[in-house]
């Protein structure tokens, strides 16, 4: 970039200036490091939280059962202590994957819809997935969604008291619109704990929106839309 002279400035005060003006571009690149880092860091506590964080609720849960069944039904406990032992293998796989950034495997080497019925499978509440797009989103989009889910799931069976939940997706208006519900409790309060506030991060990072609603009694439904060409 060509230096700017100003009539009258002396070759010292145009030196000065161009080092103010250097030192301050220098403190804005610092700044913009900065904030990159620290976003960074936040994306990873947050995909800690949403993806790892459910296979060992669902590890725990599934020990339970097993410890549940030691002496009445050893081989079933067997079946279970076989099945947790499988799913805390895959949960140091994907904290590996999400330490050097990487999206969780399946969502990276299938898409959308095989990591959504992943998710589902794991979740001790049953769950049924509905109107996952055909087509490839892009990374932000997809690995957003996906997130979203697992935290919406991993709140299902740890608070929900639910019997079953549904998760919806549709594309509607340049947006992906994902909706998850449950028949729980309801209740929930999103002042409480770091999980909602993260998801809403996570949207807001996109431009989205997100909505909750949680009546006592009358169940908890996540609404979330994306729009399908991110910032």
């Amino acid at each position: 970039m060509p230096q700017v002279r100003f009539p009258g400035e002396s070759i010292e005060q145009r030196r000065a200036r161009a080092l103010r003006e250097r030192v301050h571009d220098l403190r804005g690149s610092r700044q913009r490091i900065l904030d990159a880092a620290d976003a960074e860091r936040r994306r990873i506590e947050r995909d800690l939280h949403d993806g790892a964080q459910q296979r060992m609720v669902a590890v725990a849960m599934t020990l339970g059962l097993a410890e549940s069944r030691m002496e009445t039904d050893p081989a079933s406990a067997a079946k279970l202590i076989a099945q947790a032992r499988e799913e805390a293998q895959l949960a140091v796989k994907e904290l590996r994957e999400l330490a050097r950034g990487i999206h969780p495997a399946l969502l990276s080497e299938r898409g959308l819809g095989p990591a959504l019925e992943a998710l589902a499978s794991r979740c001790p509440v049953p769950v049924e997935i509905r109107g996952v797009p055909e087509r490839p989103l892009c990374a932000p989009v997809e690995s957003a969604a996906y997130y979203i889910t697992a935290e919406a799931l991993t709140n299902v069976a740890k608070y929900a008291h639910a019997c079953k939940a549904r998760v919806e997706l549709a594309i509607e208006n340049g947006a992906l619109r994902v909706q998850i519900s449950d028949d729980g409790i309801g209740g929930a309060d999103p002042t409480i704990g770091t999980g909602l506030r993260g998801l809403n991060d996570r949207v807001e990072a996109l431009e989205g929106s997100l909505a909750l609603e949680s009546p006592a009694g009358g169940g908890t439904t996540v609404s979330v839309e994306l729009p399908l060409d991110p910032p």
